[in-house]
């Protein structure tokens, strides 16, 4: 089914061909049976909010197709980018197994598509089911390794090139460009937003931009960025 933001909506999730890919998707038959019966699919415009910090959780929302930025917002006005979630990742998960309010924001950075459940439905399905309870789990800890490797990365890089260059090689492994000779990547965000992801200003991120491009470590065509020496860019990161 086409949507609005020209993307092609999955309807039912025991015809999705990508699910096995995806940990919390991969269930079952009987348990994603029980999943298709209280979920709501939905589609997204780039920009979108699905839910606000301090938010009381309303449920899920499990990421289907594009990419959202989860971000915690000080009193201040200061703004850091936690994560980047990409499909098969479960939104307000912690928030709504505990009733806290939602601990982030999280923003559409492209058009999406997203299974939403409402927080009673999804509470009895988790308690009913042994499958779906080991899911959430496995998504839990995951969450948390990669909570731990966030602040490795802006508690031990010792200089703001050595971050950028971490998050530019991790976002190339993460899109399968990794191994290859000149790893490719499209940016979807924007510098403020790079500077809020690694703790920096968006000065920094963008005058560091301007020395890997002059140092010939990346190159740029329009939001499409190359990295033609991936060791060179690697030998910038000590630890």
């Amino acid at each position: 089914m086409p949507s609005p933001y020209g993307m092609e909506i999955v309807e039912s999730c025991l015809t999705c061909k990508l699910r096995a890919k995806r940990s919390f998707c991969d269930l079952p038959p009987a348990t994603l049976q029980a999943f298709e019966g209280i979920k709501y699919a939905t589609a997204y415009p780039r920009r979108a909010v699905l839910f606000v910090q301090g938010q009381l959780p309303r449920g899920i929302f499990v990421l289907c197709k594009g990419s959202a930025k989860l971000a915690i917002n000080s009193p201040s006005g200061r703004t850091v980018i936690v994560k980047v979630a990409e499909p098969g990742e479960v939104l307000g998960l912690s928030a709504a197994l505990s009733g806290n309010p939602y601990e982030v924001t999280a923003e559409t950075i492209d058009p999406c598509q997203v299974n939403f459940v409402k927080r009673d439905d999804f509470l009895r399905f988790v308690e009913d089911d042994v499958e779906a309870c080991f899911k959430v789990a496995e998504q839990l800890s995951e969450n948390y390794h990669k909570a731990c490797k966030e602040v490795c990365w802006l508690g031990l890089s010792h200089s703001a090139a050595e971050k950028l260059a971490k998050l530019l090689l991790e976002w190339s492994s993460k899109n399968g460009e990794g191994a290859k000779a000149e790893p490719r990547l499209k940016l979807r965000l924007t510098h403020e937003e790079i500077a809020q992801i690694l703790g920096l200003s968006r000065e920094s991120v963008t005058r560091v931009f301007a020395d890997f491009r002059k140092q010939r470590l990346i190159r740029q065509n329009g939001s499409t960025l190359v990295i033609p020496d991936r060791v060179a860019l690697k030998s910038l990161i000590t630890n």
